[in-house]
């Protein structure tokens, strides 16, 4: 009887441990998985249609869309320049710099 309980409380303790290690790295996963997805997101919106200032809505920095939508109108496309070239920073940072660049530190601009 004692060898029973105390190998139902090794698999419990085991099938805790298991438990605690997929939802660490589960975690980890999606954290990176929502990084990594606003980054090609936004790097791709911001070749195609930056300047109508979607990439900038998407990171969720809805002044500088706006800022970016009039200077698009008033410049007639001109500063379509500037998401081009952000949308190539974007896409050539690591997911780590973008993460922490952008969604994290909140960097409006290049």
């Amino acid at each position: 009887m004692d060898d029973l309980k105390k190998e139902a409380n090794e698999f419990a303790a085991e099938a805790k441990d298991t438990a605690n290690e997929f939802a660490t790295n589960a975690k980890e996963t999606f954290d990176n998985n929502n990084g990594e997805n606003k980054k090609i997101l936004a790097g791709v919106l911001a070749l195609l249609l930056g300047t109508l200032g979607v990439h900038k809505f998407i990171l969720g920095y809805n002044k500088e869309g706006i800022i970016q939508l009039i200077a698009t109108f008033v410049t007639c496309g001109i500063a379509g320049i500037i998401p081009f070239i952000e949308g190539i920073i974007y896409l050539t940072k690591t997911d780590e710099e973008f993460y922490n660049t952008y969604q994290v530190g909140k960097k409006g601009w290049f």
